[in-house]
C-alpha cells in the first residue's frame, strides 16, 4: 500500500513540475531522452545469464568516484556483470565515456511498475546506491527480487536529515531493508541510525571522492589540453569550474580587474550545465576582451589574443583542473551546496569557494582546518583572493601543497568500502543461480 501511495505522490508532483520540464525541454534541450526507461522501466534487457552488480550514480560527481571501485570489482569478480545507471544526461554522457564496455542506462523513476520492470530486465544480485539515492520502491523491489542492497559513500546533510525525519514512517522501514550502509563521516552515520537504520550495518568508511583523483599535473589528458589551449609555462591560470549563475560573471569581473596589472593571467570558465554554455558566451560577448570556445580549438587552434577560454564540452573538467594555479569551485554561491573541490586540491591549486558548501561539509572542514583553502563571501572577496595568489605566488603554492596533503591523508575509502561489499558478493557467488532474462 505504501508503494502505491508513493506512486500517487510522485504523480501529483509530476503534474506540478510538468510545465517546468516542458520549458526546460523546449528552451534548453534538457530531458529529451530516457523517458521510456524512467517512466516505464524500459531499460536495456540484460541477456547475459551471469550474476549482476547494478550500481546507481545520479550524476557526474557520483559517476566519477566509481572508477576505482568498478575497476576492482571487475578484476576480483570476473564472473559478475557490472551495469551502471544514472539519472541526468550529463551523468549518462560521462558514464558512457568512462565505462564504454559496460551496460549504461537511465535509472527508472520510483514508480512501482517502472522499478519492477527494470528489475526483471537487469536481474541484479546486488544493487549498490551511491551517496544519497534513497528510493523506497526501487529498494523494496530489489529486495523482493532477492537482491542485496548497499549504500556506498553515504551522506545525509542537515537539510536532507530534517526532510527525512518528517517521512520517518516511510524512510525507517526502507533503511531497515538495507544490507550495508557505508558512510563518509560519523555524523552521517548517526543520522542514518536516527532515521531507523540498523547500527550494526552502518560503517564509517570515509569519502570515496578522495580516491581515484589525479595528482600529477603532467598526466596525458591535462598535457593534451595544455597543448590544445596553448597554455605556456609563464601563464597563471585562474579556473572557475562547475559554475552557476552568477559565478561566471564574478570570475569575469575578477579577471577584467586584475589582468591589466598581471598580464600573465588567463581565465578558464567551465559551467556546470551544458544548457548554459550559450548564456555564458553571451556574457563574454558583452565584455571588451578576446575569448574563445573550447569547441573551436580542435579546428582553429588557440587564438593568441584570447586570454579567456569557455569550456563548452562535457566530461573534461577533471583534466582542466590540472592547469589551474588558482581554482574557484562553483555551485557555492547558490542553493546547490557546492561542487567537488577535491579535484583541484589534489593538483595542488590554491582553492577557494563560496559560503554554501553543505554537500561537501566534511571536505571543507578538513581543508580549512589545514589552511588549505579559502572561503570567499562576495565578488570582492574572490577578487582579493586571486590578487593575493598573484602577489604572493610562493604562499599560494604552499596553500596548494597543503591541499594536496589533505587529499592524500584521506584516501583509502574505496578499499574500506570494498571490504564491506565482499561478504554480499561472496554469499551471492556461493548461492546464486543464473536466472533467465525476463
Amino acid at each position: 500500500m505504501v508503494g502505491w501511495f508513493l506512486n500517487l505522490v510522485y504523480l501529483l508532483l509530476g503534474i506540478l513540475v510538468l510545465p517546468w520540464i516542458a520549458y526546460q525541454r523546449l528552451a534548453r534541450g534538457k530531458y529529451r531522452e530516457g523517458w521510456g526507461a524512467k517512466l516505464l522501466g524500459l531499460v536495456p534487457r540484460r541477456l547475459d545469464r551471469r550474476p549482476c552488480i547494478w550500481i546507481h550514480a545520479v550524476s557526474v560527481g557520483e559517476v566519477n568516484l566509481l572508477s576505482p571501485l568498478v575497476e576492482r570489482l571487475l578484476r576480483e569478480y570476473p564472473e559478475y556483470d557490472c551495469v551502471i545507471s544514472t539519472t541526468t544526461a550529463t551523468g549518462m554522457a560521462v558514464a558512457r565515456t568512462k565505462f564504454p564496455e559496460l551496460l549504461v542506462f537511465y535509472c527508472p523513476l520510483d514508480f512501482t511498475w517502472a522499478v519492477r520492470r527494470a528489475m526483471k530486465r537487469i536481474r541484479p544480485e546486488v544493487l549498490i546506491l551511491t551517496e544519497l539515492e534513497i528510493w523506497p520502491n526501487l529498494i523494496w523491489s530489489a529486495k523482493r527480487f532477492g537482491a542485496r542492497v548497499a549504500i556506498i559513500n553515504g551522506r545525509l546533510s542537515k537539510q536532507s536529515f530534517r526532510g527525512y525525519r518528517l517521512l520517518r514512517w516511510i524512510i525507517g522501514p526502507v533503511f531497515r531493508e538495507l544490507d550495508q550502509i557505508c558512510v563518509q563521516t560519523p555524523t552521517y552515520g548517526e543520522r542514518f541510525c536516527l532515521l531507523g537504520a540498523d547500527p550494526r550495518k552502518v560503517v564509517v568508511t570515509g569519502s570515496m571522492k578522495f580516491d581515484g583523483v589525479e595528482i600529477r599535473r603532467d598526466n596525458p589528458q591535462t598535457n593534451s589540453l595544455r597543448r590544445l589551449a596553448g597554455v605556456s609555462p609563464d601563464d597563471v591560470v585562474f579556473l572557475a569550474g562547475s559554475t552557476q549563475e552568477p559565478e561566471e560573471q564574478m570570475a569575469v569581473a575578477t579577471f577584467a580587474e586584475l589582468v591589466p596589472e598581471y598580464p600573465q593571467l588567463r581565465l578558464i570558465l567551465v559551467p556546470r550545465h551544458p544548457h548554459r554554455f550559450n548564456s555564458v558566451a553571451s556574457l563574454l560577448d558583452e565584455v571588451d576582451m578576446p575569448w574563445q570556445r573550447r569547441s573551436e580549438l580542435n579546428g582553429r587552434g588557440p587564438d593568441p589574443e584570447a586570454r579567456v577560454l569557455l569550456v563548452d564540452t562535457v566530461g573534461e573538467l577533471r583534466a582542466w583542473w590540472g592547469l589551474a594555479h588558482i581554482a574557484f569551485v562553483g555551485g557555492s554561491f547558490g542553493r546547490r551546496g557546492g561542487q567537488n573541490m577535491i579535484e583541484p586540491a589534489a593538483y595542488g591549486a590554491a582553492v577557494c569557494f563560496g559560503p554554501h558548501t553543505h554537500n561537501f561539509q566534511d571536505v571543507v572542514e578538513n581543508l580549512l582546518a589545514a589552511e588549505a583553502a579559502q572561503v570567499v563571501h562576495s565578488p570582492e572577496d574572490l577578487t582579493a583572493f586571486v590578487r593575493w595568489c598573484l602577489a604572493y605566488p610562493e604562499e599560494a603554492q604552499a596553500m596548494g601543497d597543503r591541499a594536496r596533503q589533505v587529499v592524500l591523508q584521506h584516501q583509502g575509502a574505496t578499499e574500506r568500502t570494498l571490504q564491506l561489499l565482499r561478504p554480499l558478493l561472496v554469499l551471492r557467488r556461493r548461492n546464486c543461480r543464473a536466472r533467465p532474462a525476463a
